[in-house]
């Protein structure tokens, strides 16, 4: 019996060390970015959500600890999300070279962080309402994809009023639609898409699992 409980003790501080080595990390990586913004405005707005998700996950550790792949997810999504705030999601460098390289019509870079938004962070919401719903068989996929297009639609609209009440004049550049009239649809359409792919691998994963351990 002691012997289980020192295994499980222990298991549970590796655990903890290597949460607070992401979020130090993250922490680590989110002050250089910090440093000197393309739009010190705009960076601003861009980390009104960021910081507030960050403080929950902090504050709620100790009630509801995420697994370490949920956490591991949601610091691979907040680094790409705090690289799109330092240049501004239209002007990242990495964007650029993929317009180039795909001959497109406009810097992808935030859509792709709309993809990953659902790619990364519908595992972590399934998590969650595993358990704490207890959703089980074809739910626990459904409505984590479900979740992620309501919360994506959700943020379209949060960001359309922060920016028209905080600063209408950077609303476009915050919003970054680069003149596209359905990038908020577009938006949407990716974080559905990468959250479709998320649940398909999720599924895929724990069947083989399954038949792993069978």
């Amino acid at each position: 019996m002691h012997v289980v409980e020192s295994v499980q003790s222990r298991s549970e501080a590796d655990r903890r060390r290597i949460a607070l080595g992401l979020f130090l990390a993250y922490g680590l990586f989110w002050s250089l970015l910090a440093v000197a913004p393309v739009s010190r405005q705009d960076w601003l707005l861009e980390n009104l959500l960021a910081v507030g998700l960050v403080t929950t996950l902090v504050f709620t550790y100790r009630r509801f600890p995420f697994s370490l792949t949920s956490y591991a997810l949601i610091a691979a999504f907040m680094v790409l999300h705090a690289i799109g705030a330092h240049y501004t999601y239209s002007e990242v460098p990495f964007g650029f070279w993929l317009k180039d390289v795909l001959a497109l019509s406009r810097n992808p870079f935030d859509r792709l962080v709309h993809f990953a938004y659902g790619l990364l962070l519908a595992y972590p919401l399934r998590e969650l309402l595993v358990r704490l719903a207890g959703l089980r068989g074809g739910w626990s996929y459904f409505l984590p994809v479900s979740g992620v297009l309501a919360q994506s639609g959700f943020f379209e609209v949060v960001e359309a009023i922060v920016a028209m009440i905080v600063s209408p004049e950077l609303g476009s550049m915050y919003l970054g639609t680069q003149g596209d009239e359905w990038d908020a649809q577009k938006d949407m359409a990716a974080a559905f898409g990468g959250a479709v792919l998320a649940m398909a691998l999720t599924v895929w994963l724990e069947r083989n699992r399954t038949l792993d351990s069978a």
